[in-house]
């Protein structure tokens, strides 16, 4: 038993041996290698004992279990001619005792070369295979991060109906305050003023028959109720669609609306414009006209602003107009998204644009007044 350990023992001190000169050969790169190492281990493989078989599965070991898994593939042809040459030299003292060590060799060397190609065939395709791993794990990410893409999208389109839907409620019921506020006037106003006229033309016709006297002077205040009545219908009729935005274009009519404006807040206004902006369609005039109306009406109503400026001008093929004032300034992200009647203004004005392919932006902040800007194309 222990002349089988010491048989293995040297075996393998052998081993470690000829693996660290078969090494140190195949490190002697670009110029002639020596072989003597190699035939002194054949010396002493016959001291040990060793056949040919013996060195031929050590040399395969080292070969394909040590060296050749460290080398690239490109270099494993050239190390496996070279380690051959130098398996052949080790194996040369054997040759002279056995005659058939030759043919041995040569076989042996053929089964190396087998091998390292199977071991070559074996690392292709075990990198093959890890390329397939990695494009597998590539599409499966893809198609992980596309659900969660598509799922955002039907997150925001589900989003997006519930503003329409809300937006729909708020258009409808601004649509119903304003026929109510529309039918009020013509009730309490109008309709009111127009009895009068009726009942004065009533006592002017018994005066008439009867009594000439003051009848100048009811005339008159008859006329004056006849004025006011029609002054109100113009009203009506400039808030609900002005007449001189059809007839003489836009400057003139946000000049009419801004001398109103003045005279009923208080607040200055200036307009400043290019006149041809007249030569853009006359649903893009309507749009800048509404814009231009509605934001104004909010400078009344919660700006506490002392001026406001109007500027509209062209950049390209892009028509510009900036409103400014000098209020207190508001968040706009918390008003674009409160879900109160107080941001259908902004959202009225944000349709009106994209309907004629324009969009708007805001920059306003507390105690710095607020700047609108809206842009439409030129071209109609």
């Amino acid at each position: 038993m222990d002349s089988v350990k010491i048989i293995k023992s040297k075996r393998a001190e052998f081993s470690r041996r000829y693996q660290a000169a078969l090494r140190k050969h195949l490190q002697q790169r670009g110029r002639s290698a020596a072989l003597q190492p190699a035939h002194d281990l054949g010396h002493l493989a016959m001291t040990l004992g060793l056949k040919t078989l013996d060195l031929a599965r050590i040399h395969e070991e080292a070969l394909t279990v040590i060296i050749l898994p460290e080398a690239p593939p490109a270099a494993r042809d050239g190390i496996v001619r070279r380690a051959g040459g130098f398996f052949a030299e080790t194996i040369t003292p054997l040759e002279k005792t056995h005659r058939t060590a030759r043919e041995a060799s040569v076989h042996l060397t053929q089964v190396i070369q087998t091998l390292n190609r199977r071991s070559a065939d074996l690392v292709a395709s075990n990198q093959e295979l890890q390329q397939e791993i990695i494009q597998r794990k590539s599409v499966e990410e893809s198609l992980r991060k596309s659900q969660q893409h598509y799922s955002r999208l039907l997150a925001q389109s589900r989003h997006m109906q519930e503003q329409l839907r809300l937006l729909s409620r708020q258009l409808l019921s601004a649509q119903e305050q304003e026929r109510k506020m529309i039918s009020r006037e013509l009730h309490d106003v109008i309709a009111q003023t127009l009895t009068s006229i009726n009942l004065r033309l009533t006592n002017l016709k018994k005066e008439a028959s009867s009594n000439t006297k003051g009848l100048d002077r009811n005339i008159a205040r008859t006329q004056r109720l006849v004025e006011k009545s029609v002054n109100l219908v113009h009203q009506f009729a400039r808030e609900l669609r002005p007449a001189v935005l059809d007839d003489l274009g836009l400057v003139p009519a946000l000049h009419t609306f801004m001398k109103a404006f003045r005279e009923q807040t208080g607040i200055r206004a200036s307009l400043s414009a290019f006149a041809a902006v007249e030569q853009i369609n006359g649903d893009k005039r309507t749009v800048l006209y509404r814009v231009a109306q509605e934001a104004l009406n909010n400078v009344a109503r919660h700006a506490e602003a002392t001026h406001v400026e109007v500027k509209i001008q062209k950049k390209d093929d892009i028509i510009c107009m900036k409103i400014k004032d000098n209020g207190k300034g508001f968040p706009p992200d918390n008003v674009l998204h409160a879900k109160k009647n107080r941001r259908l203004g902004l959202v009225g004005m944000r349709e009106r644009l994209e309907m004629v392919g324009g969009k708007f932006t805001i920059q306003s902040k507390p105690s710095q007044g607020t700047t609108l800007v809206a842009h439409v194309p030129s071209m109609t």
